[in-house]
């Protein structure tokens, strides 16, 4: 594997009184030129359009997932009232909606899954069902392109006010990429349009002066803008995604809650530094993961070497010092996430599923990157083991 080339040593220095070598200690490895890092590869990786698989081991899971998962996602969408409070958005209503502030999200996490099988499994069926509900997405949606079930029927004339919290970017970046997988699955555009007009209003707010500083207190647009943007070349789009990652650090989440800066720890959110200076893993274990994942998405476009750096970093102290055997990472229940190095407990281990499907997919990206095999070796570990025990064999009963 590449390794980065150790930093030189400084020069012997000869022997002298000690109050002299001091200042010499303090400022010779200053003057240590950094080490290069090697080439990105830029490997692309294969369409799920075009990959086939038809072992004994993943096949028959994937059956599963097709046949049992799949259709039980969708009814219990209907049970919790996810797609209810849709309708209710297309309608207008402004009271009856139930659930948390992000029920739209896993709508759109069962619309991305669905969209995969049909890429390999074509369903008439399940075709159908998609399209029913995109247009239920396309009647939500807001003449200019604003589309949140629980901002437009419980807190209408509120948007963007909490990004910290209501989740409203991280519904947005769910929607993103079911609309993309759904495009490349089926060929067919009605929710990739749904997806570049709730893109272009995001963008008419948010960016460079005059528009909104802000970024997700989830993370999860960046790397979805970024797919948006290479399905449809749309620039915009990718420069968005790299606007929310360069300016995540500058400590927004203090000011829109109004949070003296003596008192804001944004680590929970990986608020509290400036993007290029994160030094470890830290906050919550999956939005840290889907921040890293879409900053690996930005640096293969730009190149930018102190977020390359700042990525080596963060990976190794990750997988060195706060990875489980199994691939699981985020110990702690209090808060979904990290909390200092090799705390790693196994009676109360956290490390949820949907951390190590975020580990993986930033693994799967830098090995892409990078083209070192050692991230695809986290992937297999991950898949195999943290992302594995998440669903029955029977895809009866599910952990997250």
């Amino acid at each position: 594997m590449t390794r980065l080339a150790p930093a030189a040593r400084p020069a012997t220095i000869p022997a002298m009184k000690a109050v002299s070598l001091l200042p010499l200690v303090l400022v010779l490895p200053a003057l240590a030129p950094a080490a290069a890092l090697p080439p990105l590869a830029r490997l692309e990786a294969v369409p799920f359009t075009r990959v086939e698989i038809a072992d004994s081991f993943w096949a028959p899971r994937r059956e599963t997932n097709r046949l049992v998962s799949i259709p039980v996602n969708f009814e219990n969408l209907e049970k919790a009232k996810n797609l209810s409070n849709l309708c209710l958005a297309a309608l207008r209503a402004t009271n009856g909606y139930e659930g948390p502030v992000f029920m739209d999200s896993d709508v759109y996490k069962a619309l991305e899954a669905a969209a995969y099988t049909l890429a390999t499994h074509p369903d008439p069926d399940l075709e159908r069902r998609l399209d029913e509900i995109i247009a239920i997405l396309a009647a939500a949606q807001h003449p200019d392109g604003y589309l949140n079930s629980y901002y437009t029927v419980k807190e209408p004339g509120r948007r963007w006010v909490n990004l910290r919290d209501n989740h409203e970017l991280y519904c947005a970046g769910h929607l993103f990429e079911a609309a993309v997988a759904h495009y490349q699955a089926t060929g067919k555009t009605n929710f990739l349009v749904i997806a570049r007009r709730l893109a272009d209003h995001i963008d008419s707010v948010f960016g460079p002066p005059p528009k909104r500083l802000g970024y997700p207190g989830h993370p999860e647009i960046e790397l979805a803008l970024v797919k948006l943007w290479c399905v449809t070349g749309e620039r915009r789009y990718f420069e968005l995604a790299r606007f929310f990652v360069e300016n995540r650090g500058r400590k927004f989440f203090a000011t829109e809650h109004r949070t003296p800066l003596d008192r804001y720890d944004g680590s929970y959110w990986q608020d509290d530094v400036p993007i290029y200076d994160h030094r470890n893993i830290k906050g919550h274990a999956v939005r840290a993961a889907y921040l890293m994942s879409g900053v690996s998405d930005i640096v293969r476009e730009t190149g930018d070497e102190r977020l390359l750096r700042m990525l080596r970093r963060v990976w190794r102290n990750t997988i060195e010092r706060n990875q489980y055997l199994t691939g699981g990472i985020g110990p702690s229940a209090h808060n979904e996430g990290f909390t200092e190095d090799y705390d790693l407990p196994n009676l109360t281990a956290y490390q949820e599923t949907c951390a190590t499907i975020a580990l993986a997919q930033w693994a799967h990206r830098l090995a892409l990157l990078s083209g070192e095999a050692h991230y695809a070796d986290v992937v297999e570990r991950a898949l195999y083991n943290g992302v594995l025990a998440g669903v029955s064999k029977a895809a009866g009963e599910t952990a997250t």
